[in-house]
């Protein structure tokens, strides 16, 4: 099984085009091939911060209904969701950039783009697990002792990461190092905390290398375990980063 595991989105549009593009993708109308015989898989978190949060929904769902993509979602897309089916939520923490595209699409396209992602999220799995179950998708990371559970306690530490309600000084919750414990042979690809550069620990690898705040967007292949990157359009923004000791 040959996979292109794509990092944290985040709206940005115009880097996803330019990675797919370094991964060998060619777009035919709403189809997109490749030679080699790959999928590709997101990891969540497709929306918000970035300029172009709408055309990711529409290209992620087009690629997911014709089987060309595999998707899992993040924090934020279960935000989106929530804010789509009518709940109470705070428009913060950048999904006010989603609502304003959304707003400002003419009545009949907000139908169609809430119907997708509502469609989208509803049928994805909570993480993804590939290649015979070697290989997990999870956009914030999972616990071994979680693989193969789906309760809510599962739900959420794959969307938030492992954390006990503490928070940083700008409103963040504090996220503990799981990575660092775990003692799996399972490879674990997941996003969600932005790094400078791909953290590779203990089989896991966090591939969220910050595009929107100005890093780049990364594309793991596996089973090569190859990294192919680009950079980001955006303005750098360094404190989003997470530097571990």
């Amino acid at each position: 099984m040959k996979i292109d595991i794509i990092g944290d989105v985040h709206g940005c549009y115009e880097e996803l085009m330019e990675l797919l593009d370094k991964l060998g993708y060619q777009f035919f109308g709403d189809e997109i091939k490749n030679n080699q015989d790959r999928t590709l898989a997101f990891l969540g978190d497709l929306t918000d911060r970035g300029p172009d949060s709408v055309k990711i929904i529409e290209l992620v769902y087009s690629l997911v209904k014709q089987n060309q993509a595999v998707y899992t979602p993040g924090n934020h897309c279960n935000k989106l969701y929530r804010y789509f089916l009518g709940n109470n939520v705070q428009i913060s923490h950048g999904l006010e950039t989603t609502v304003a595209e959304y707003e400002h699409l003419p009545v009949e396209k907000q139908r169609e783009i809430r119907t997708k992602f509502i469609k989208l999220y509803e049928e994805a799995p909570m993480y993804l697990q590939l290649d015979g179950g070697k290989l997990i998708i999870a956009h914030a990371g999972i616990r071994e002792d979680f693989i193969g559970r789906t309760n809510k306690e599962v739900q959420t530490f794959v969307l938030y990461g492992d954390v006990n309600g503490e928070k940083l000084s700008d409103g963040r919750p504090v996220r503990k190092d799981w990575a660092k414990y775990y003692q799996g042979n399972r490879i674990i690809v997941y996003g969600h905390t932005p790094v400078h550069n791909v953290r590779i620990v203990n089989h896991t690898y966090n591939i969220d290398t910050g595009c929107v705040f100005g890093g780049k967007l990364t594309a793991l292949r596996y089973p090569e375990m190859e990294i192919i990157q680009v950079p980001s359009h955006q303005k750098y923004v360094p404190e989003k980063f997470t530097k571990f000791p």
